[in-house]
């Protein structure tokens, strides 16, 4: 059997139409109009993943920012952030690392994830504290693996980008029209990134003038 099947991640329209508490048919029309995420077997029979489900249903009611931060949040849950190697051969940075740096830096692609939901979670002096604690880290592994301010920031931007490519992708694959939900979470993750982005440049200011 399908792990997947196994799990309950994939369910038939009886079970979609029960946890969107709506009559089969109407799930049937949302699917053919396009308005609901629906995936296709080979043998042409709709199924659907439960988290788009679930994202998509916490969408349609968002118009509160506590609502919308839990759509912006169960979004994070189920983003799966995966850089293949390819990718990051084709950047300058990427190259001038040995394996152990190479190591760090793809773990670090993670930890911007992990981070970006705790900020979420809090959005307050301890999120911000999050942020800067991992510019901090940017920068001075930047600084520790003979990477200059330029190529830290374009190290951290790369990682930025995928992040950012994962969580769209999870948003269209649900279904998500809400113009609120999309523009509160282009928001959040801007403010995140951009105190990142200031603390690797403040780490390498600090590294210049010899306070580290």
């Amino acid at each position: 059997m399908d792990h997947r099947k196994k799990n309950g991640e994939w369910l038939k329209l009886s079970e979609a139409a029960e946890i969107l508490g709506v009559h089969p048919s109407t799930v049937r029309k949302w699917s053919d109009q396009g308005v609901l995420p629906v995936h296709l077997t080979k043998g042409s029979h709709r199924r659907y993943r439960r988290g788009e489900l679930e994202l998509w249903k916490q969408a349609q009611r968002a118009d509160e920012p506590v609502e919308i931060d839990l759509v912006v949040q169960s979004a994070l849950r189920t983003t799966r952030l995966q850089v293949s190697e390819g990718k990051l051969e084709a950047e300058s940075w990427y190259i001038k690392l040995d394996d152990e740096a190479r190591r760090k830096y793809r773990e670090s692609g993670r930890s911007l994830l992990q981070g970006l939901m705790k900020y979420l979670a809090s959005e307050d002096q301890a999120g911000f504290a999050e942020a800067e604690a991992l510019g901090y880290d940017y920068g001075s592994r930047g600084r520790r693996y003979g990477l200059d301010s330029v190529e830290a920031t374009n190290a951290f931007l790369f990682f930025r980008n995928q992040l950012m490519e994962a969580m769209l992708g999870v948003y269209e694959a649900a279904a998500v029209r809400s113009p609120n939900v999309w523009s509160d979470m282009f928001r959040k993750v801007n403010n995140f990134t951009d105190r990142i982005l200031i603390t690797i440049m403040r780490t390498y200011e600090s590294y210049g003038s010899g306070r580290y």
